[in-house]
């Protein structure tokens, strides 16, 4: 048996999913005459009570993209040290928008309003680039699937628009903190200027990113992905999966929640972890005791089917998405309470 706990971007299509990608009316996205591009941007648009959504490859360029409009070269971007439009999007805010950053510490990849506060820098004062946007992320790659809560997010919020700074969510994991969270989408969305949502993890979608906003914020950001050659024609077949996601796969990521603390019970059991991330969501990060034993351990779970991914020195993540049922719970569990490492 194989179970693909790498990571929940490895999802496939379901067959109901591919059945209805391949019944999508298409037209040419760049002329905004595919129709079931606009029918998923509208629905999106409607779900999180924003004005427009732009259809996008990536998350990685939904990021990007949102940088590009709210800052101007010079600027400076505050976020987590560990967030993913700094640590894993290959230098884009420096080499697309020219931007540098403004790295702070936090709690499993969340910052408080406190923290951002103090790094506000001076307008009048030439030495320091002005601030001119604030990112967080929901939930928190880095932290181990970490939700923010939702009055932190309200502080933050309230704060960014005291000072007219623009505040930009990295929700690539989004539905699955609203899914355990229960936060009405409207009101959650309100918050933001800008929000990125990846279509193609828990989701399970193949590919695609939404980015929503203001029409104006939208009209900006259709420009700077044409610059950045992200004008796809006939994209309605990959649009119509992420549709199909947002219609039939959001409530189920509870399933993977479930299984997440599952493994996070046997993990904490297992003499060679020293501790476990606590799970809120899909994600698990066993802390090991030996950490020099990381990637001999990752190749014994290997052996057996079961593909996990290094998180750092000591760290080993698992990640519980749609194509891991029951069954390959329970047989990773079953492998895990055999391992054993010297």
């Amino acid at each position: 048996m194989e179970v693909d706990l790498r990571s929940d971007t490895v999802t496939k299509p379901t067959k109901e999913m591919l059945d209805f990608m391949l019944q999508a009316p298409v037209g040419d996205d760049v002329f905004g005459e595919d129709p079931t591009v606009i029918q998923l941007q509208d629905f999106a648009a409607n779900y999180f009570g924003k004005e427009a959504v732009l259809f996008c490859s990536s998350g990685t360029q939904t990021n990007q993209i949102a940088i590009n409009v709210h800052v101007s070269p010079g600027g400076e971007v505050i976020c987590h040290e560990e967030s993913h439009i700094y640590k894993y999007e290959g230098g884009g805010i420096a080499k697309n928008s020219g931007a540098s950053v403004r790295l702070l510490q936090g709690n499993r990849g969340r910052i408080t309003k406190e923290q951002i506060e103090k790094w506000i820098n001076p307008e009048l004062d030439v030495h320091f680039p002005l601030t001119q946007l604030i990112s967080i992320e929901d939930t928190a790659n880095r932290g181990g699937g970490a939700i923010y809560d939702l009055e932190e997010i309200k502080k933050i919020s309230a704060f960014s628009k005291s000072k007219n700074i623009p505040l930009h969510l990295d929700g690539a994991r989004l539905m699955n903190a609203l899914v355990e969270t229960n936060i009405n989408p409207k009101e959650y969305a309100s918050q933001f200027d800008s929000i990125s949502l990846c279509l193609s993890k828990g989701l399970g979608a193949p590919v695609g990113s939404l980015l929503i906003g203001s029409k104006e914020f939208i009209n900006k950001a259709h420009r700077v992905r044409k610059v950045l050659g992200g004008g796809m024609r006939q994209a309605g077949i990959i649009a119509a999966g992420g549709l199909y996601a947002l219609k039939n796969n959001v409530e189920r990521l509870k399933i993977d929640h479930a299984n997440a603390i599952a493994l996070e019970s046997e993990l904490q059991k297992c003499t060679w972890v020293k501790e476990v991330v606590p799970v809120e969501t899909n994600i698990v990060v066993a802390i090991l005791n030996q950490p020099t034993k990381r990637d001999s351990i990752i190749e014994k779970l290997k052996s057996e089917g079961i593909k996990t991914i290094a998180f750092g020195e000591g760290m080993i993540r698992f990640v519980t998405h749609l194509d891991v049922d029951q069954q390959k719970i329970e047989y990773t569990i079953d492998k895990l309470r055999k391992l054993k490492i010297s």
